[in-house]
């Protein structure tokens, strides 16, 4: 019988369990000359370490980083936590006009989109307001800094990819634009939704003569233009004769976007505007509290006096809530932000963190604010922190960028992970945890691996990878159906063209294949052939 021992004392001595690679992993490894020293492994079943390969180097983890965000959030907010968006006002209505300016204030909604802005603005046409005589205020000051993109230099040559959308509270359509691209008889015609004010699309590309499943080859970085009020996204490169594709850029500057996207629902709902659309420069004060609906996603006003203890100073307005949208709960979200490896997803979790707790009347409410001035990143990183010592993982060695991966600068060891994953299968919503994770051959970032293997549909495993790095974290049914803790991070350049993953598929399926046996503690079944 194998003795129990802590995380940390266990992972020191899995060398006692397996000195080596398995096989099948160390040749596949040889062969992509991957070197020892690139690999850090560490497989577990139970309080048994099976595997302990370089578990306390600090490496990149890429997207197995979400884990962390992920499990914290919902360990921290809770299962019935919802991020909101609010349409607010301390102004009269005096025949059908607001007498002064409205406030779209944001709360990391991470279903905040162009229909749910349609259905709060058609409320407040419905409480008859016509008009609205002052500004309309977007208010993204939940996060600190309040637009966290300026300054940040572009992580790759792919800006307007959908994954390098920087998150903001108030982030609407994940800021994309998509653009439907149809080549006829040699002539290019472009469509852009959604429809904004006074913001166009048009072609600078060259039709070709390659097939139309290959048109991503000659397509280059769009950009956009600007002449007076008017916005121009460009496109470059070349596109297919007879070709129809469609694709999502993130071009447009978050202020423009929205900004044009209200203006022009607005008008589309027969409304007015005789301000401007313009950034709040400081945080509005709180609403009074509101009454949830719990049949639908809408929640309806209900005033509140507030506490007689802190009543409200004599210069601060009182809001009202005129229209709200709250969002999924949060394991519905964290599952979209695991199986598909959601980025932008994965970094408004993580600034939630530091800026929201769960409320069980309207979904989530800002925390208090932090004395100190920290950053909300800060504080999200506090936050994790503070999780991983409630579990006893040591966070040294962990460097926590932005919660996602897609960052260079952030670092885990194996055995973090490997101590993340352990904590999340006694967790207390270890459910909502692991429905979250990409099952293999069958969904998210893991539909199209391990098809024959024993680990298709038997392993949840949240993958990773970034130029030079590619990585794997989750859990593995072995072949007597125990669930194995399975860590193995590749940090070198010979992971690309598929070799890395070729190395991570084959250590997976190892583990399937496992057994137990009395008095041994861990046997292979023979190694499957290379995939």
């Amino acid at each position: 019988m194998f003795r129990r021992l802590t995380l940390a004392a266990a992972l020191a001595v899995g060398a006692v369990h397996a000195a080596d690679l398995p096989e099948p992993v160390a040749r596949l490894m040889q062969a992509a000359q991957i070197p020892p020293q690139a690999a850090g492994i560490v497989v577990m079943r139970g309080d048994t370490t099976l595997i302990s390969h370089n578990a306390q180097q600090s490496m990149q983890p890429a997207s197995t980083m979400k884990l962390f965000t992920t499990l914290t959030a919902l360990e921290q907010l809770g299962p019935v936590f919802r991020g909101r968006t609010e349409l607010l006002t301390s102004a009269p209505i005096v025949n059908g006009t607001l007498q002064g300016d409205l406030i779209l204030r944001g709360g990391a909604d991470a279903d905040f989109n162009e229909d749910v802005l349609g259905h709060m603005l058609q409320a407040l046409r419905n409480q008859g307001i016509k008009s609205i005589k002052g500004d309309i205020v977007l208010d993204r000051q939940l996060f600190q800094p309040s637009r966290p993109d300026l300054g940040q230099p572009p992580f790759d040559e792919y800006p307007w990819a959908y994954y390098n959308v920087a998150p903001d509270a108030l982030l609407v359509n994940t800021n994309l634009l998509k653009v439907e691209m149809r080549s006829v008889g040699g002539k290019l015609s472009l469509a852009m939704m959604p429809e904004m004010d006074k913001v166009g699309v048009r072609s600078e590309m060259a039709t070709s003569d390659a097939p139309c499943p290959a048109w991503e080859n000659g397509w280059r970085s769009p950009d956009f233009t600007r002449k007076g009020d008017r916005i121009e996204v460009v496109l470059h490169g070349s596109f297919p004769r007879d070709c129809v594709k469609s694709i999502s850029v993130n071009v447009l500057d978050p202020h423009d976007y929205l900004e044009r996207l209200v203006r022009t629902t607005w008008h589309k709902l027969g409304g007015t505007l005789k301000g401007d659309v313009r950034e709040a420069s400081a945080p509005t004060p709180p609403a009074p509290a509101t009454a949830v609906n719990a049949d639908t996603d809408a929640t309806t006003a209900a005033p509140t006096a507030p506490p007689a203890a802190v009543p409200a100073p004599a210069t601060t307005p009182v809001l009202r809530l005129l229209a709200d949208h709250v969002a999924r709960p949060l394991p519905e979200v964290l599952r979209d932000t695991n199986k598909n490896s959601d980025n932008t997803l994965a970094r408004t979790i993580f600034l939630s963190l530091g800026s929201l707790e769960a409320d069980p009347l309207l979904g989530s409410r800002p925390l208090p604010p932090d004395a100190s001035q920290t950053s909300t990143a800060a504080r999200a990183e506090a936050a994790i922190r503070a999780w991983l010592q409630r579990h006893a993982i040591d966070g040294n060695g962990l460097v926590i960028d932005n919660g996602s991966g897609l960052s260079r600068a952030e670092r885990a060891t194996p055995a973090q992970l490997a101590g993340v994953l352990r904590a999340g299968l006694k967790s207390l919503w270890m459910p909502e945890f692991l429905s979250s994770l990409p099952i293999a051959a069958t969904d998210g970032t893991m539909r199209r691996r391990l098809k024959d293997s024993p680990a298709a549909m038997r392993a949840r495993v949240k993958t990773g990878s970034l130029k030079g790095v590619i990585a794997v974290a989750g859990y593995v049914q072995d072949a007597n159906n125990e669930p194995v803790v399975v860590v193995a991070m590749l940090n070198d350049e010979h992971v690309a063209n598929g070799a890395g993953r070729a190395v991570l598929d084959a250590l997976i399926d190892w583990v399937a294949r496992s057994g137990t046996v009395p008095g041994d503690g861990y046997v292979p079944s023979p190694p499957s052939a290379t995939r």
